[in-house]
């Protein structure tokens, strides 16, 4: 971001996962961070004893505890880089997963994360230079079997990174999103186990890669007329090459024999 000097950064979903593997890693280097996350004790026990380590509870489903949060590690002063982590994902047969799982995912995947740039807005603005870094999904490409309301929430996300980014450029405030495939977290192998496409396509991502794709987007410089949207990994930057030239009735027989 042209800054010589480490910054402030709030990462939700810090808990644990990808969440946490960002937050080291920022912390590694010098960065005052928020661990924010519902589980108190995750982040806790994740902050304790290290310098620039701030622990937050947050849902980020309530917009209340968003304003405290920001007010308690923000205080007067700006926010370099907001990333929009916290998630979750419930997969299997669509009729056969309850009411109650797929609006879960659409208050915390969607909701959470417009909750969250509408509070951080005017603490990105007072840095000059703010970063909105939202944690995406490649199954925002193309609607999935078996993972299909998760796939619509990150659509959403993906949506929202497009239209943000243009809209904050008199802000001064870049908006960027991370495209990882599955990645190797408690979240993809206890609740994303039902997911026909886990099985054909695998894990071949860890949360380090996806923090290290964090570290190269908080850094990388400016190109006009750039993509908001960075794959993470090898199989996503081929799954995006090839949704961008193949005919839509190619991808959907793709996507055809990813169902069980």
């Amino acid at each position: 971001m042209g800054r010589a000097l480490p910054g402030t950064m709030l990462v939700t979903g810090a808990g644990r996962g990808i969440g946490r593997a960002i937050a080291d890693r920022f912390l590694a280097a010098g960065w005052r961070v928020g661990l924010a996350d519902v589980d108190e004790d995750a982040v806790g026990a994740a902050a304790a004893g290290r310098a620039g380590a701030v622990p937050l509870r947050l849902d980020v489903r309530d917009a209340g505890q968003w304003a405290e949060a920001l007010t308690s590690f923000c205080g007067e002063g700006p926010l370099h880089v907001l990333v929009n982590n916290a998630g979750v994902l419930a997969s299997g047969p669509f009729a056969d997963m309850p009411p109650e799982a797929h609006r879960r995912m659409v208050e915390v995947n969607v909701a959470g994360v417009v909750q969250g740039a509408t509070a951080a807005h005017r603490y990105l603005c007072r840095s000059g230079r703010g970063l909105l870094l939202n944690l995406c999904s490649a199954s925002a490409l193309y609607g999935q079997p078996t993972l299909a309301t998760y796939g619509a929430t990150k659509a959403a996300v993906k949506s929202l990174t497009e239209a943000l980014d243009l809209e904050w450029r008199a802000d001064r405030i870049r908006v960027r999103d991370l495209l990882p495939l599955f990645v190797d977290t408690e979240m993809v192998s206890r609740d994303g186990r039902e997911a026909s496409s886990v099985a054909r396509l695998g894990v071949r991502l860890r949360a380090d890669d996806v923090a290290d794709a964090a570290w190269r987007v908080v850094h990388e410089r400016r190109v006009p007329l750039r993509s908001p949207h960075r794959p993470v990994g090898r199989q996503t930057r081929r799954l995006m090459a090839a949704s961008a030239v193949s005919p839509d009735w190619a991808t959907r027989l793709v996507m055809r024999r990813l169902a069980p």
